[in-house]
């Protein structure tokens, strides 16, 4: 594996998950590559980043205090994270890109801006009912039509509830 291609100064996940697919048919390691075992090769590395900032307390933005060898270890660290990420993405036949865009999409209706600006509650703590535009929406659930790019992301959204809804068994 020799050095990765760079567009314009940035890298896209279709060039990792081309350098990662490389990179494991060359050691023979696609055998190995189950959707399971790169989770838990994740995860394992998730554990390693969360390493780094344990003891630390809060830390600032930039990392001003931290001395250059312990920025490089983080970038190390998520590396790894990012590259089992694109690997399980791809293996998975998940477009992580797509994914992460309609994610993102999806999560502007769950929050939005006029109901959770400054706010950290979760989608299920916020009011929905008082926002004008969704009142009559939101009391059956409706489609959404999100536009990405070139192509409407159609999301259903469920109507918010103040507490679940009990069966009727859970009533008497």
């Amino acid at each position: 594996m020799t050095g990765v291609s760079e567009r314009d100064g940035g890298v896209t996940l279709d060039d990792l998950k081309k350098k990662m697919a490389d990179f494991a048919k060359e050691r023979d390691w696609d055998q190995f590559h189950s959707p399971r075992n790169l989770l838990l090769a994740l995860v394992g590395e998730v554990g390693e980043l969360s390493e780094i900032f344990q003891w630390r307390g809060e830390v600032p933005r930039g990392l001003p205090d931290w001395k250059e060898e312990e920025k490089q270890h983080l970038g190390e660290e998520l590396s790894d994270v990012l590259l089992y990420l694109v690997r399980l993405s791809d293996i998975c036949g998940v477009d992580l890109g797509k994914a992460a865009l309609r994610k993102l999409e999806l999560n502007a209706i769950k929050y939005p801006v006029k109901l959770c600006k400054g706010s950290s509650k979760k989608h299920t703590q916020i009011n929905h009912h008082n926002n004008a535009d969704n009142n009559n929406a939101q009391s059956n659930g409706y489609l959404v039509s999100v536009w990405s790019s070139n192509s409407p992301i159609n999301a259903r959204v469920p109507p918010v509830r103040s507490r679940p809804k009990r069966s009727f068994w859970e009533t008497r």
